[in-house]
C-alpha cells in the first residue's frame, strides 16, 4: 500500500513538473495563447500589470478556494496538490531562471515542446484520475450544477482567447496558438491510450490446454475458452480469448507459433480493459 501510494506521489508530482517545463520555458516565452488558464495568462502579462507565472498563481489559487468550498474535501485531495505544485514551480521559474526571450529562434520547434511536455503531464494525471486545476475546475462545477456540455464549453473559451493572442500579439503568434490549440488535445488522447495499451487476443485452435497452461502458469494470466465450430470443416474448434500487456502478448504469440502454428491468432490493440489485473473503473 505505502509502494503505492508513493508511486501515485511521484507521478503526481512528476507530471506536474513536466507541464511546468513545457509551459514556461516554452510557452510563455513564445506568447502562445492556446490552453485555459496559461493561455490567458499570456494575455494578461502582455498589459505589463503582472507576469504570466504570477497570475496563473493567483487565479488557480483562486479557482483552487472555489472549488473546495463548492466541491468538498475529495476535490481538494484530487487536485490541490498538483494545482499549487504547478503555480509555485512557474513562480520559481520566473525568479530563479528569468526568460526575457524565448530559448531558440525555431518557433515550430518551441511549439512541439509547449504542446508535446503539458499534454504529457495533463495525460498522466487525467490517467490516474487526477488534473492541474484551473479550468478544469470551472468544469467540474458547471457539471456538478448543469447539464451544460462542459466539453464544447472550454473549446469555447480556449478559442476565444486563442482570437485575443492574434490581436494582442500578431497574426503568425495568433497561428501558431491555433495550431497548438488543434493539436493539443489528440496528444494527451493519444498519450493516455499508449500508457493503457494491451492487447486482445483471440486464439482459434484444436487443443487449448497447453496454451492456457503457459498462460496461467507462465504469465500468470487467465483466459477464457469458448467451444466452437469450423463454418468449413465443421470440426470443433475452439477459441481462447485473454488479454495482455505487450511483453505478454509478444511471449504468447511466439509460444503458440512454435507450439500450434496451425492456430488462427487474431490480435487487437485496446486501451480500455476494466477488471482484476488491468483496470478499476
Amino acid at each position: 500500500m505505502n509502494r503505492d501510494k508513493l508511486k501515485h506521489f511521484a507521478l503526481l508530482t512528476g507530471s506536474t513538473f513536466i507541464m511546468a517545463v513545457g509551459t514556461y520555458f516554452f510557452k510563455f516565452t513564445n506568447n502562445f495563447t492556446f490552453g485555459g488558464i496559461t493561455g490567458l495568462a499570456v494575455l494578461i502579462a502582455k498589459t505589463g500589470t503582472i507576469s504570466a507565472s504570477d497570475f496563473s498563481f493567483i487565479a488557480n489559487m483562486i479557482l483552487l478556494i472555489i472549488g473546495l468550498i463548492v466541491l468538498g474535501r475529495k476535490f481538494a485531495a484530487k487536485t490541490a496538490y498538483c494545482s499549487i505544485l504547478l503555480s509555485v514551480t512557474l513562480s520559481l521559474l520566473e525568479r530563479v531562471c528569468p526568460m526575457p526571450h524565448p530559448l531558440t529562434d525555431q518557433t515550430m520547434l518551441e511549439l512541439c515542446f509547449a504542446i508535446a511536455l503539458p499534454a504529457l503531464g495533463s495525460a498522466v494525471l487525467f490517467n490516474i484520475g487526477s488534473s492541474s486545476g484551473g479550468t478544469d475546475i470551472i468544469a467540474m462545477i458547471l457539471k456538478k450544477y448543469s447539464s451544460f456540455d462542459i466539453g464544447k464549453a472550454l473549446l469555447v473559451t480556449d478559442v476565444i482567447i486563442t482570437i485575443a493572442g492574434c490581436f494582442v500579439f500578431d497574426i503568425k503568434t495568433g497561428l501558431y496558438s491555433f495550431l497548438g490549440l488543434a493539436i493539443r488535445s489528440f496528444m494527451i488522447d493519444n498519450f493516455i491510450e499508449s500508457f493503457n495499451l494491451s492487447k486482445y487476443f483471440n486464439v482459434v485452435c484444436d487443443n487449448p490446454d497447453p496454451i492456457c497452461n503457459y498462460l496461467v502458469n507462465e504469465l500468470s494470466r487467465s483466459a477464457t475458452v469458448i467451444h466452437a465450430q469450423g463454418a468449413f470443416s465443421g470440426n470443433d474448434k475452439y477459441i481462447i480469448l485473454t488479454a495482455l500487456n505487450r511483453p505478454q502478448a509478444v511471449k504468447l504469440r511466439n509460444y503458440i507459433k512454435e507450439n500450434q502454428p496451425s492456430a488462427f491468432i487474431l490480435i487487437s490493440n485496446t486501451s480500455e480493459i476494466i477488471g482484476k489485473g488491468f483496470h478499476s473503473i
